[in-house]
């Protein structure tokens, strides 16, 4: 047998998984508003992946909101102003600033939870670690997140890296990355990544994270799921509601009126 063979099933295997993640419709960035921001004790901010759209989310938003969650979302721009291709650190500054355009306008909204999906959750993290969301997050929950990069990445640089700037951002040896993970995370905001052993975009070993020394961090492998399927499968819904319900039980953050830094490092 050609022993290039396994290799090629597992990248086949690993496209599908990414096509069947992909949402493509034009008009999947328009969204109802249903939240309350007048009386939102536990606001959930959902943060979506590349080449995505705020579609994706319509089964956990359903269920978040069943359970007393008030939850919205950002539209994050992108290619044809929808698909999500801009910089993990250009889309966490936009994220901070509709943050704080919220909390000013809303300003008895309670501490923020954030939930991100695949790059969604390298925003969030970005956000949180880097750009003083520390101030208003309460707990940080990734889902199918490529902390350490994703081997995809290096097919989405030879196609879409002429425009797309998080595409070299996200390879394993991207040094964007690699000082993300510099530093500890804040230790009075809980984060907690999830993956899937048969997610065929993000592998495992990327969505690990190390929390040796950080008892605030922590990682929960999930049954065989694909990557879409972390945002419709109820047994990775259980465990994003627990990692919810820890943070609201945890310390509160620290006061949300300090000001925050003008630039990232």
């Amino acid at each position: 047998m050609n022993p290039l063979l396994p290799r090629l099933r597992r990248w086949k295997r690993r496209l599908q998984s990414l096509a069947g993640y992909l949402h493509l419709d034009p008009n999947a960035n328009r969204v109802i508003r249903r939240t309350d921001f007048s009386h939102c004790p536990r606001p959930v901010l959902l943060l979506y992946g590349f080449f995505s759209t705020r579609r994706v989310f319509s089964v956990l938003e359903h269920r978040l909101r069943r359970d007393g969650y008030s939850v919205w979302s950002i539209h994050l721009g992108g290619a044809l102003d929808r698909y999500n291709t801009y910089g993990i650190d250009t889309l966490a500054h936009k994220v901070r600033e509709k943050v704080e355009r919220m909390y000013a306008r809303h300003p008895h909204m309670g501490p923020l939870s954030i939930i991100g999906h695949s790059k969604g959750g390298l925003i969030g993290l970005y956000y949180v670690k880097r750009l003083g969301g520390d101030q208003r997050v309460r707990n940080l929950v990734t889902l199918g997140t490529p902390h350490r990069g994703s081997r995809l990445a290096y097919l989405g640089c030879a196609t879409l890296g002429w425009f797309s700037r998080s595409m070299w951002q996200l390879t394993p040896v991207s040094p964007f990355l690699e000082r993300l993970r510099t530093g500890a995370f804040p230790r009075h905001v809980r984060l907690a990544s999830l993956y899937s052993r048969a997610d065929g975009v993000t592998l495992w070993t990327s969505a690990r994270l190390d929390a040796e020394g950080q008892p605030n961090v922590s990682s929960h492998e999930l049954p065989p799921m694909g990557h879409g399927e972390l945002l419709t499968r109820r047994d990775a819904y259980q465990v994003i509601r627990r990692e919810l319900e820890a943070g609201y039980g945890a310390a509160e953050p620290g006061p949300r009126a300090v000001p925050l830094p003008s630039s990232a490092s």
